[in-house]
C-alpha cells in the first residue's frame, strides 16, 4: 500500500480542533497499521514561521504550499481567519491547483468557504459551519447546500460541519479508503463514537 501524503493547511485564526482532529485521525490509523504506513500527515501554510490559531495556540507548519509535497489528500480546515483567506488568490489558487491531482479533498467547517471560492464545489452537494451557511451560500450559489448534517461526501470533494465534526468525516474517509475495521479501530482508539 502507497502512503498516501496528507497535507493540511494551516493560516491565521484556524480554529483549532477543526485541523487537529483530522491530523489525529490520520495520524492514528498509521500509528496503528501494520507494515506500512497509509498516511504521513504534514500540516502547511503560505509563508515560513508560525501560525497563530484561535485562541492564542502558536503551530509550526512543517512547510509551505511552495515547497511541501504534492497532497493526495487536501485538508482545509475554518475558522474566522478563512474570512480573509477567501480574498487571498495565492492560497486559493494554490488550493484550486492542488484539487485535480489529489485523490480527495476535504474541508472542515468554514473551510468550505475557500473550496466555494476555489470553484470547487460547483453543481455539488456542501455543509458547512451552522452559522456560515449563508455565506457558503453567497458565495457557492450553484450549490445545494446540505444543513443539520455532519459532513457530506461528493466521492472526490468532502465538506464537514463546524468543528469536531472534521473528525467524523474524516473517520469516514479512513472508512472509505482502508475499510470499515479500520476506522472502528482508529475510533476506538481515540474513544470517539462514529456516527453522521
Amino acid at each position: 500500500m502507497a502512503t498516501r501524503n496528507v497535507a493540511i493547511l494551516m493560516f491565521d485564526d484556524v480554529e483549532v480542533l477543526d485541523f487537529a482532529g483530522p491530523f489525529e485521525v490520520f495520524a492514528v490509523t498509521s500509528e496503528l497499521s501494520k507494515g506500512e504506513r497509509p498516511f504521513a500527515v504534514s500540516t502547511l501554510a503560505e509563508h515560513p514561521g508560525a501560525v497563530n490559531a484561535r485562541n492564542g495556540l502558536s503551530v509550526n507548519p512543517h512547510c509551505t504550499i511552495s515547497d511541501c509535497p504534492p497532497p493526495d489528500i487536501l485538508i482545509v480546515p475554518g475558522g474566522q481567519g478563512t474570512r480573509q483567506l477567501i480574498n487571498n488568490s495565492a492560497v486559493v489558487n494554490w488550493i484550486k491547483d492542488c484539487a485535480p491531482t489529489a485523490e480527495l479533498v476535504l474541508s472542515v467547517c468554514t473551510g468550505s468557504l475557500l473550496l466555494a471560492k476555489a470553484g470547487l464545489l460547483e453543481g455539488l452537494a456542501a455543509t458547512t459551519h451552522h452559522l456560515a451557511l449563508d455565506l457558503l451560500r453567497e458565495l457557492a450559489p450553484n450549490t445545494t447546500i446540505i444543513e443539520n448534517q455532519r459532513f457530506v461526501d461528493n466521492g472526490k470533494i468532502i465538506t464537514s460541519g463546524g468543528i469536531s465534526a472534521g473528525i467524523d468525516m474524516s473517520l469516514h474517509v479512513v472508512g472509505k479508503l482502508l475499510g470499515t475495521a479500520q476506522a472502528e479501530q482508529t475510533a476506538e482508539h481515540m474513544e470517539y463514537k462514529i456516527g453522521n
